[in-house]
């Protein structure tokens, strides 16, 4: 396996998840004619993996300080204001 082309790949897209890119990244790591598809799969798939598994962990540490409602009061927040900062740029 081509571990530094999946190392490479997991990065880009696991920090392109956080900003809701994932298509975009995967795709043009796969357009690489000189890359191995399957890397850029298992590269890609990991990185999401990890990205739920910190969703999750963060979602359950905060439940236990947080209401759900005041959960999905920040969560919305978030929401606007990343649409706020997209449209203004």
């Amino acid at each position: 396996m081509e571990i530094k082309v999946i190392g490479t790949v997991f990065a880009a897209v696991f920090i392109a998840e956080l900003g809701d890119k994932t298509q975009l990244a995967t795709m043009l790591f796969a357009a690489d004619k000189d890359v191995s598809k399957w890397a850029v799969f298992v590269g890609a798939s990991l990185a999401l993996i990890l990205a739920s598994g910190l969703g999750v962990l963060a979602g359950s540490l905060l439940s236990d300080v947080l209401s759900e409602k005041v959960l999905n009061t920040i969560a919305g927040l978030g929401f606007v204001a990343i649409g706020l900062w997209t449209l203004l740029r």
